[in-house]
């Protein structure tokens, strides 16, 4: 499942499905499934700009598509989505609702358990920078205050 969250999508399949996008948005005839090859493509950059952009369109098929298959998938690729730009509590939040969906499905139950252990890294890693600031900040403080 790691693997998921650190998968990058190739440049060529990104340029085919934006400009398949594209297309249609040009001609005002967007298909959901054009848009969620492009949006699973977005979420999958190296960019957090593009996964923003990823981000919205599943957002946007979410609320449009009423078919619950459509909404596992949407909810799977948010949740994903949110994990790579580390909005971990967005992320949990989206594979809550899958899993009240479709409570025993074993790839949603790996990915909140990856989430998970991201932030808990993360928040791990949070603590240590804070901590190392305010031990910087208490030797600046100190050398001024030995100078005087």
């Amino acid at each position: 499942m790691e693997e998921t969250l650190d998968e990058v999508v190739s440049l060529d399949d990104l340029q085919k499905f934006e400009r398949a996008y594209n297309e249609q948005l040009f001609t005002d005839s967007v298909t959901k499934e054009t848009q969620f090859n492009y949006a699973w493509c977005l979420v999958r950059s190296k960019y957090p700009a593009d996964i923003r952009k990823g981000l919205i369109l599943l957002e946007e098929l979410f609320k449009r598509d009423q078919s619950d298959e459509g909404k596992r998938d949407y909810l799977y690729y948010l949740a994903v989505g949110n994990a790579r730009i580390k909005d971990y509590g967005k992320a949990l939040q989206f594979v809550r609702a899958f899993l009240h969906l479709e409570p025993g499905n074993a790839q949603v139950q790996n990915l909140e358990a990856v989430v998970k252990k991201r932030m808990e890294r993360e928040g791990l890693v949070g603590i240590a920078l804070a901590s190392g600031f305010i031990i910087a900040v208490g030797a600046i403080v100190g050398l001024i205050l030995a100078k005087r």
